[in-house]
Protein backbone atom coordinates (compact mmCIF):
# COMPACT_ATOMS: atom_id res chain seq x y z
CA UNK A 1 0.00 0.00 0.00
CA UNK A 2 0.91 3.65 -0.26
CA UNK A 3 0.68 4.87 3.35
CA UNK A 4 0.76 8.34 4.86
CA UNK A 5 2.10 8.31 8.42
CA UNK A 6 1.34 11.47 10.37
CA UNK A 7 3.74 12.10 13.23
CA UNK A 8 6.30 9.90 11.49
CA UNK A 9 9.20 11.76 13.16
CA UNK A 10 7.90 11.07 16.67
CA UNK A 11 8.63 8.48 19.34
CA UNK A 12 6.57 5.69 17.75
CA UNK A 13 6.76 6.87 14.15
CA UNK A 14 10.54 6.49 13.96
CA UNK A 15 10.14 2.81 14.83
CA UNK A 16 7.01 2.15 12.77
CA UNK A 17 8.22 3.61 9.47
CA UNK A 18 11.12 1.16 8.94
CA UNK A 19 8.82 -1.77 9.73
CA UNK A 20 6.24 -0.59 7.20
CA UNK A 21 8.91 -0.22 4.55
CA UNK A 22 10.37 -3.64 5.33
CA UNK A 23 6.97 -5.14 4.42
CA UNK A 24 6.94 -3.45 1.03
CA UNK A 25 4.70 -0.48 1.80
CA UNK A 26 5.48 2.89 0.22
CA UNK A 27 5.61 5.35 3.11
CA UNK A 28 5.30 9.13 3.13
CA UNK A 29 5.56 11.12 6.36
CA UNK A 30 3.84 14.23 7.65
CA UNK A 31 5.15 16.04 10.70
CA UNK A 32 5.58 19.51 12.20
CA UNK A 33 8.99 18.46 13.59
CA UNK A 34 8.48 19.98 17.03
CA UNK A 35 10.73 17.28 18.48
CA UNK A 36 13.38 16.82 15.81
CA UNK A 37 16.01 18.06 18.27
CA UNK A 38 15.00 15.41 20.80
CA UNK A 39 16.31 11.96 21.58
CA UNK A 40 19.55 10.26 20.70
CA UNK A 41 22.28 11.53 18.38
CA UNK A 42 21.65 9.33 15.38
CA UNK A 43 19.69 9.53 12.19
CA UNK A 44 16.12 8.47 11.66
CA UNK A 45 14.74 6.93 8.49
CA UNK A 46 14.98 9.14 5.41
CA UNK A 47 11.63 9.19 3.61
CA UNK A 48 9.58 11.61 1.49
CA UNK A 49 7.74 13.86 3.92
CA UNK A 50 5.54 16.91 4.23
CA UNK A 51 6.81 19.37 6.83
CA UNK A 52 3.53 20.77 8.09
CA UNK A 53 1.11 20.94 10.99
CA UNK A 54 -1.57 18.27 10.82
CA UNK A 55 -4.14 21.05 11.26
CA UNK A 56 -3.10 22.50 7.89
CA UNK A 57 -3.56 19.38 5.76
CA UNK A 58 -5.63 19.84 2.61
CA UNK A 59 -7.35 17.21 0.50
CA UNK A 60 -4.73 17.33 -2.26
CA UNK A 61 -2.09 16.24 0.26
CA UNK A 62 -4.02 12.99 0.73
CA UNK A 63 -4.71 12.08 -2.89
CA UNK A 64 -3.32 8.75 -4.03
CA UNK A 65 -2.91 7.11 -0.63
CA UNK A 66 -4.41 3.73 0.24
CA UNK A 67 -4.21 4.30 3.98
CA UNK A 68 -3.47 6.90 6.63
CA UNK A 69 -1.75 5.87 9.85
CA UNK A 70 -2.52 8.75 12.17
CA UNK A 71 0.00 9.04 15.01
CA UNK A 72 0.30 12.84 15.23
CA UNK A 73 -1.00 14.11 18.57
CA UNK A 74 -0.24 15.89 21.79
CA UNK A 75 0.69 12.64 23.48
CA UNK A 76 1.73 13.65 26.95
CA UNK A 77 -0.47 14.66 29.88
CA UNK A 78 1.73 17.57 31.09
CA UNK A 79 1.81 19.04 27.57
CA UNK A 80 -1.93 18.46 27.29
CA UNK A 81 -2.56 20.19 30.59
CA UNK A 82 -0.41 23.17 29.53
CA UNK A 83 -3.02 24.13 26.95
CA UNK A 84 -6.07 21.81 27.06
CA UNK A 85 -7.84 23.67 24.24
CA UNK A 86 -4.84 23.09 21.97
CA UNK A 87 -4.90 19.40 22.89
CA UNK A 88 -8.53 19.12 21.80
CA UNK A 89 -7.77 21.13 18.66
CA UNK A 90 -5.02 18.74 17.56
CA UNK A 91 -6.06 15.39 19.00
CA UNK A 92 -9.79 15.68 18.41
CA UNK A 93 -10.82 18.29 15.86
CA UNK A 94 -7.78 17.99 13.57
CA UNK A 95 -8.06 14.20 13.66
CA UNK A 96 -11.69 14.24 12.56
CA UNK A 97 -10.97 16.87 9.90
CA UNK A 98 -8.07 14.78 8.59
CA UNK A 99 -10.30 11.71 8.37
CA UNK A 100 -13.04 13.61 6.53
CA UNK A 101 -10.51 14.91 4.00
CA UNK A 102 -9.03 11.44 3.61
CA UNK A 103 -12.47 10.02 2.92
CA UNK A 104 -13.16 12.70 0.30
CA UNK A 105 -9.75 12.01 -1.27
CA UNK A 106 -10.60 8.31 -1.66
CA UNK A 107 -8.37 6.92 1.10
CA UNK A 108 -9.88 3.56 2.02
CA UNK A 109 -8.34 2.92 5.45
CA UNK A 110 -7.67 5.17 8.42
CA UNK A 111 -5.73 3.68 11.35
CA UNK A 112 -6.06 5.88 14.41
CA UNK A 113 -3.50 5.71 17.20
CA UNK A 114 -5.80 5.85 20.22
CA UNK A 115 -4.98 5.00 23.82
CA UNK A 116 -6.03 2.84 26.74
CA UNK A 117 -5.93 6.06 28.76
CA UNK A 118 -9.50 6.69 27.64
CA UNK A 119 -10.50 4.09 30.26
CA UNK A 120 -9.06 6.49 32.85
CA UNK A 121 -10.05 5.81 36.44
CA UNK A 122 -11.26 2.23 36.22
CA UNK A 123 -10.09 0.47 39.37
CA UNK A 124 -9.06 -3.17 39.41
CA UNK A 125 -11.44 -4.61 36.80
CA UNK A 126 -9.94 -6.00 33.58
CA UNK A 127 -11.53 -4.05 30.73
CA UNK A 128 -12.23 -5.06 27.17
CA UNK A 129 -13.05 -2.78 24.26
CA UNK A 130 -16.73 -2.57 25.27
CA UNK A 131 -15.92 -1.03 28.66
CA UNK A 132 -17.21 2.49 29.37
CA UNK A 133 -14.88 5.44 28.95
CA UNK A 134 -13.77 7.29 32.06
CA UNK A 135 -10.97 9.58 30.89
CA UNK A 136 -9.51 11.91 33.52
CA UNK A 137 -7.17 14.08 31.40
CA UNK A 138 -7.56 16.27 28.30
CA UNK A 139 -5.40 13.76 26.43
CA UNK A 140 -7.66 10.82 27.31
CA UNK A 141 -10.84 12.78 26.67
CA UNK A 142 -9.55 13.95 23.28
CA UNK A 143 -9.08 10.32 22.25
CA UNK A 144 -12.65 9.49 23.31
CA UNK A 145 -14.09 12.34 21.27
CA UNK A 146 -12.00 11.49 18.22
CA UNK A 147 -13.00 7.82 18.27
CA UNK A 148 -16.68 8.67 18.58
CA UNK A 149 -16.69 11.00 15.60
CA UNK A 150 -14.43 8.86 13.43
CA UNK A 151 -16.82 5.95 13.90
CA UNK A 152 -19.59 8.03 12.34
CA UNK A 153 -17.55 8.39 9.14
CA UNK A 154 -17.36 4.64 8.56
CA UNK A 155 -19.13 3.36 5.44
CA UNK A 156 -18.53 1.11 2.44
CA UNK A 157 -15.76 3.34 1.12
CA UNK A 158 -14.03 4.42 4.32
CA UNK A 159 -12.83 2.11 7.06
CA UNK A 160 -11.49 3.51 10.35
CA UNK A 161 -9.74 1.30 12.91
CA UNK A 162 -8.91 2.34 16.47
CA UNK A 163 -5.73 0.98 18.06
CA UNK A 164 -5.92 1.69 21.78
CA UNK A 165 -2.28 1.44 22.75
CA UNK A 166 -1.24 0.58 26.27
CA UNK A 167 1.34 2.89 27.88
CA UNK A 168 4.39 2.78 25.61
CA UNK A 169 8.03 2.15 26.47
CA UNK A 170 11.21 1.17 24.63
CA UNK A 171 14.10 2.67 22.68
CA UNK A 172 13.52 5.09 19.81
CA UNK A 173 15.62 7.65 17.96
CA UNK A 174 13.15 10.20 19.34
CA UNK A 175 13.56 8.80 22.82
CA UNK A 176 11.21 10.01 25.54
CA UNK A 177 12.09 10.18 29.22
CA UNK A 178 8.66 11.28 30.39
CA UNK A 179 6.86 7.93 30.21
CA UNK A 180 6.91 5.61 33.15
CA UNK A 181 9.21 2.71 32.23
CA UNK A 182 11.75 4.87 30.39
CA UNK A 183 11.66 7.37 33.24
CA UNK A 184 12.24 4.84 36.01
CA UNK A 185 15.17 3.27 34.16
CA UNK A 186 16.78 6.65 33.42
CA UNK A 187 16.60 7.85 37.00
CA UNK A 188 17.90 4.53 38.29
CA UNK A 189 20.81 4.61 35.85
CA UNK A 190 21.78 8.26 36.43
CA UNK A 191 21.09 8.64 40.17
CA UNK A 192 20.79 5.16 41.68
CA UNK A 193 17.20 5.95 42.64
CA UNK A 194 14.14 4.31 41.07
CA UNK A 195 12.10 7.40 41.74
CA UNK A 196 8.35 6.96 41.73
CA UNK A 197 6.06 9.93 41.13
CA UNK A 198 2.99 8.14 42.56
CA UNK A 199 2.39 5.85 45.51
CA UNK A 200 2.91 2.89 43.19
CA UNK A 201 -0.60 1.45 43.45
CA UNK A 202 -2.10 2.48 40.06
CA UNK A 203 -2.54 -0.22 37.45
CA UNK A 204 -1.17 0.43 33.98
CA UNK A 205 -0.98 -1.81 30.89
CA UNK A 206 2.42 -1.49 29.21
CA UNK A 207 3.55 -2.19 25.65
CA UNK A 208 6.81 -1.82 23.75
CA UNK A 209 6.77 0.57 20.80
CA UNK A 210 7.93 -2.19 18.45
CA UNK A 211 4.84 -4.19 19.42
CA UNK A 212 2.65 -1.12 18.84
CA UNK A 213 4.22 -0.87 15.41
CA UNK A 214 3.56 -4.54 14.70
CA UNK A 215 -0.09 -4.02 15.64
CA UNK A 216 -0.40 -1.29 13.00
CA UNK A 217 1.21 -3.60 10.45
CA UNK A 218 -1.21 -6.39 11.33
CA UNK A 219 -4.26 -4.12 11.16
CA UNK A 220 -3.12 -2.69 7.84
CA UNK A 221 -2.81 -6.18 6.38
CA UNK A 222 -5.97 -7.64 7.92
CA UNK A 223 -9.13 -8.21 5.86
CA UNK A 224 -11.28 -5.11 5.86
CA UNK A 225 -14.23 -6.85 7.49
CA UNK A 226 -12.09 -7.81 10.49
CA UNK A 227 -10.95 -4.29 11.36
CA UNK A 228 -13.71 -2.10 9.91
CA UNK A 229 -14.83 0.43 12.53
CA UNK A 230 -13.33 -1.74 15.28
CA UNK A 231 -11.34 -0.84 18.39
CA UNK A 232 -8.49 -3.02 19.64
CA UNK A 233 -6.56 -2.79 22.90
CA UNK A 234 -2.90 -3.10 21.92
CA UNK A 235 -0.54 -4.94 24.25
CA UNK A 236 -0.31 -8.45 25.61
CA UNK A 237 -2.03 -10.26 28.43
CA UNK A 238 0.22 -10.54 31.46
CA UNK A 239 1.61 -7.04 30.90
CA UNK A 240 -0.75 -5.18 33.25
CA UNK A 241 1.37 -3.90 36.13
CA UNK A 242 1.06 -1.86 39.25
CA UNK A 243 3.71 0.84 39.04
CA UNK A 244 5.41 -0.38 42.23
CA UNK A 245 6.02 -3.73 40.52
CA UNK A 246 7.63 -1.99 37.55
CA UNK A 247 9.87 -0.13 39.99
CA UNK A 248 10.98 -3.45 41.50
CA UNK A 249 11.83 -4.79 38.03
CA UNK A 250 13.98 -1.72 37.40
CA UNK A 251 15.60 -1.95 40.84
CA UNK A 252 16.61 -5.53 40.08
CA UNK A 253 18.00 -4.63 36.64
CA UNK A 254 20.05 -1.59 37.71
CA UNK A 255 22.64 -2.76 40.21
CA UNK A 256 22.89 -0.64 43.33
CA UNK A 257 19.64 1.20 42.71
CA UNK A 258 16.89 1.63 45.32
CA UNK A 259 13.20 2.46 45.00
CA UNK A 260 12.40 5.94 46.34
CA UNK A 261 9.39 8.22 46.24
CA UNK A 262 9.26 11.81 45.00
CA UNK A 263 8.15 14.34 47.59
CA UNK A 264 4.91 14.81 45.66
CA UNK A 265 4.21 11.08 45.32
CA UNK A 266 0.61 10.18 46.05
CA UNK A 267 -2.40 8.40 44.58
CA UNK A 268 -2.93 8.64 40.82
CA UNK A 269 -6.50 8.59 39.50
CA UNK A 270 -5.28 7.06 36.25
CA UNK A 271 -5.53 3.38 37.01
CA UNK A 272 -6.79 0.72 34.61
CA UNK A 273 -6.19 -2.87 33.57
CA UNK A 274 -7.18 -4.10 30.12
CA UNK A 275 -7.69 -7.31 28.17
CA UNK A 276 -5.86 -7.82 24.89
CA UNK A 277 -7.77 -10.93 23.85
CA UNK A 278 -9.65 -9.27 20.98
CA UNK A 279 -6.50 -8.21 19.10
CA UNK A 280 -4.89 -11.56 19.75
CA UNK A 281 -7.85 -13.40 18.23
CA UNK A 282 -8.73 -11.05 15.37
CA UNK A 283 -5.18 -10.20 14.26
CA UNK A 284 -3.23 -13.46 14.06
CA UNK A 285 -0.26 -11.62 12.51
CA UNK A 286 0.03 -9.48 15.62
CA UNK A 287 2.42 -11.33 17.90
CA UNK A 288 3.84 -9.14 20.68
CA UNK A 289 7.44 -10.01 21.46
CA UNK A 290 8.32 -7.79 24.41
CA UNK A 291 7.83 -7.94 28.16
CA UNK A 292 8.66 -5.19 30.64
CA UNK A 293 11.72 -7.00 32.11
CA UNK A 294 13.17 -7.46 28.63
CA UNK A 295 12.32 -3.87 27.73
CA UNK A 296 13.98 -2.53 30.87
CA UNK A 297 17.17 -4.38 29.90
CA UNK A 298 17.02 -2.91 26.38
CA UNK A 299 16.49 0.64 27.64
CA UNK A 300 19.29 0.31 30.20
CA UNK A 301 21.68 -0.94 27.53
CA UNK A 302 20.72 1.99 25.30
CA UNK A 303 21.38 4.52 28.04
CA UNK A 304 24.74 2.93 28.74
CA UNK A 305 25.77 3.04 25.10
CA UNK A 306 24.62 6.64 24.83
CA UNK A 307 26.36 7.66 28.06
CA UNK A 308 23.23 9.26 29.47
CA UNK A 309 23.73 11.81 32.23
CA UNK A 310 21.15 13.22 34.62
CA UNK A 311 21.49 16.73 33.17
CA UNK A 312 20.93 15.40 29.66
CA UNK A 313 18.03 13.20 30.69
CA UNK A 314 16.17 16.01 32.47
CA UNK A 315 16.74 18.46 29.60
CA UNK A 316 14.30 19.31 26.77
CA UNK A 317 16.01 16.61 24.71
CA UNK A 318 14.07 13.89 26.56
CA UNK A 319 11.11 15.70 28.19
CA UNK A 320 8.33 16.80 25.83
CA UNK A 321 6.92 19.46 28.18
CA UNK A 322 10.37 21.01 28.61
CA UNK A 323 10.93 21.03 24.85
CA UNK A 324 7.60 22.80 24.32
CA UNK A 325 8.39 25.38 27.03
CA UNK A 326 11.84 25.90 25.50
CA UNK A 327 10.30 26.63 22.09
CA UNK A 328 7.75 28.96 23.70
CA UNK A 329 10.45 30.82 25.65
CA UNK A 330 12.51 31.22 22.47
CA UNK A 331 9.35 32.47 20.71
CA UNK A 332 9.79 29.87 17.99
CA UNK A 333 6.21 28.63 18.48
CA UNK A 334 3.06 30.37 19.64
CA UNK A 335 0.64 29.28 22.36
CA UNK A 336 -1.23 27.06 19.90
CA UNK A 337 2.03 25.15 19.31
CA UNK A 338 2.34 26.45 15.77
CA UNK A 339 5.71 27.55 14.40
CA UNK A 340 5.94 31.32 14.16
CA UNK A 341 6.36 32.89 10.73
CA UNK A 342 9.90 32.62 9.48
CA UNK A 343 10.80 29.89 12.00
CA UNK A 344 9.42 26.98 10.02
CA UNK A 345 9.16 26.22 6.32
CA UNK A 346 5.62 25.23 5.42
CA UNK A 347 5.68 22.70 2.60
CA UNK A 348 3.37 23.11 -0.35
CA UNK A 349 6.08 21.88 -2.70
CA UNK A 350 6.37 18.39 -4.26
CA UNK A 351 7.25 15.65 -1.79
CA UNK A 352 10.91 14.90 -1.42
CA UNK A 353 13.09 12.92 0.93
CA UNK A 354 13.55 14.80 4.17
CA UNK A 355 16.46 13.91 6.42
CA UNK A 356 15.91 14.58 10.09
CA UNK A 357 18.61 13.99 12.68
CA UNK A 358 18.63 14.45 16.45
CA UNK A 359 20.93 17.13 17.75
Amino acid sequence: MKVLVTGHDGYIGCVLVPLLRSKGHTVVGLDSYLFDACGFDYQVAEIPALRMDVRDVQMHHLAGFDAVVHLAAISNDPVGDLNPECTYDINHRATVRLARLAKEAGVARFLFSSSCSLYGAAGDDVLDEAAPFNAVTPYGESKVLAEQELAQLADNSFSPTFLRNATAYGLSPRMRGDIVVNNLVAFAYTTGQVRMESDGTPWRPLVHIEDISRAFLAALGAPREVVHNQAFNIGRDGENYQIRDVAKIVEKAVRGSTVTFASSAGPDRRSYRVSFAKASEALPDFKPRWTVPRGVAEILDGFRRYGLTLDDFTSPRFYRIRRIKELLDQEKIDSSLRWRRGRFKRAEEPLRATRSTSK
